[in-house]
């Protein structure tokens, strides 16, 4: 029974690291592909919303994008912050000014989205924040001075609705309102300006071809297919695969080590058994399976309690690691795949395999005479 938890714990451990190494990759693609946007551009050497630049000229940028057949739709996206005075408080959160017809960065829940140029939508966290409700008039300012306690470009918006952002941070206060309307907040410096492009390309179209003509035609911005994104995001994640790959491969080794050992002990104990058994005619071939049958079993009953256990550390652990500020709420650590629990399962039942053949190659190698001699005289 022991052997079989130190092989579940190691189980565990492995599906975790298994988890790890593929999960945040894989969640961090299905969220790029969830609203059906193929490339992203953002300002030249930098990835969406990673610094305050921002791309000039949306209107000739569009023109340029609608002259390609390829392309079905375009959203422009210009990021920023609002300040909004709650009595003696000030409140605020990132905003976003997009296109609501075109949009892909928010899910709207409920109320009326931005059809208007005085509406603003938000989340959950800054209508808790506001404590505020469908039909409030809010001050909105894009500045604000804490020492004189002055705001900037201010303007009366109507909370109109409520919608969830799709790749917002955990318990991060946003709102959405139309671009034009950013604009004006933000005064000239911010006019027919985007932070980010999101591309929608026609069916059958391939989204590396239209982003090589975009980085030909227009040379001032980044142009990010998903391949490219998950590139970047590999790269930026090696740390994590190195240390699952680590960590796997020692919870591996541990289990092959118990139940090597442990069925090394056993044989030693059946000596006189396994003597017997061989004297009267059982065959070494068939001595070594059942040893071998052994190994497997061990592991295969570990590794089924394990897979329970890794499920619940890893569900357990995504939600220390899925609050780490700056993160989409969306993206997973540990994202549980069919294929990650049989691969985990497969090493397992390999190394179960392995460490059977060291204790069942000294089982058939043992002396019948002298093993007998010297169970008889114990």
């Amino acid at each position: 029974m022991l052997a079989v938890l130190g092989v579940a714990v190691a189980t565990a451990m492995l599906l975790d690291m298994v988890m790890l190494a593929t999960g945040m990759r894989e969640s961090f693609r299905e969220l790029l592909l969830s609203q059906g946007f193929d490339i992203r551009l953002a300002p030249k050497g930098t990835l969406p919303f990673d610094t305050d630049a921002t791309i000039p000229g949306v209107s000739a940028i569009t023109g340029v994008l609608r002259s390609n057949p390829d392309i079905r739709e375009i959203s422009p996206v210009l990021g920023g912050s609002i300040h909004i005075p709650v009595g003696a408080r000030d409140v605020s959160a990132a905003v976003l000014g997009v296109d609501p017809t075109v949009q892909g960065d928010y899910e709207f829940l409920s109320g009326r989205d931005i059809t208007t140029p005085d509406a603003i939508v938000a989340n959950d966290y800054l209508l808790k924040k506001l404590r505020a409700s469908f039909g409030d008039t809010l001050n909105v300012s894009a500045g604000y001075d804490p020492q004189t306690r002055t705001y900037s470009g201010q303007r009366k918006l109507v909370l109109t609705g409520k919608a969830r952002f799709i790749y917002g941070a955990t318990e991060q206060p946003a709102a959405a309102v139309r671009r034009e309307t950013l604009e004006a907040l933000g005064g000239g410096a911010r006019r027919d300006r985007a932070s980010l492009f999101m591309v929608r390309v026609r069916k059958g179209a391939n989204p590396d071809s239209v982003r090589d003509w975009i980085a030909t035609q227009i040379p001032g911005v980044t142009a990010i297919s998903v391949a490219t994104a998950i590139q970047e995001v590999d790269q930026r994640l090696s740390y994590f695969r190195q240390l699952a790959f680590i960590l796997g491969a020692v919870s591996l080794f541990v289990g092959f080590l118990l139940v090597t050992t442990l069925v090394t002990v056993s044989v030693n104990e059946r000596a006189g058994e396994i003597a017997v058994m061989r004297a009267i005619g059982v065959s070494r071939a068939h001595v070594v399976q059942q040893i071998v049958i052994e190994g497997v079993a061990i592991s295969v009953v570990g590794a089924i309690i394990g897979l329970a256990l890794g499920l619940v550390t890893a569900r357990y652990l995504n939600s220390i690691l899925s609050a780490f500020p700056g993160l989409p709420m969306a993206i997973d650590f540990f994202l549980f795949q069919p294929r990650a629990a049989w691969s985990a399962l497969g090493l397992l039942v390999g190394s179960g395999i392995f460490a059977g053949i060291y204790p069942a190659w000294r089982a058939a190698s043992l002396p019948i005479a002298e093993s007998l001699r010297r169970e008889a005289i114990a």
